[in-house]
């Protein structure tokens, strides 16, 4: 005979989200099952171009993406982009 979880049975998943807002996911590891998950992190129309640079170039430009709140990378694509646009317009 399976045991009654303790888990409610939600109507929606605002209900279910104030739920484990104020309950540990650690107090329910026994009624907890393993899912698996398929994530596409790919986006279709974007290509990935290696550049090699410089350490100290590639240092710099991450000190100034963290100050500006973004990631070394995409930091470099937007200067490239701003770049490719000033001498070539579309």
């Amino acid at each position: 005979m399976k045991k009654k979880s303790r888990i409610p049975v939600f109507k929606n998943y605002k209900e279910e989200a104030n739920f484990w807002d104020t309950h540990s996911f650690a107090d329910y590891w026994d009624e907890l099952e393993d899912v698996d998950i398929v994530v596409n992190l790919q986006k279709s129309k974007e290509k990935t171009l290696v550049v090699r640079i410089q350490k100290n170039i590639k240092d710099k430009l991450a000190k100034i993406a963290k100050a500006k709140g973004l990631n070394t990378s995409s930091l470099a694509r937007l200067w490239l982009t701003e770049k490719l646009h000033s001498i070539s317009p579309s």
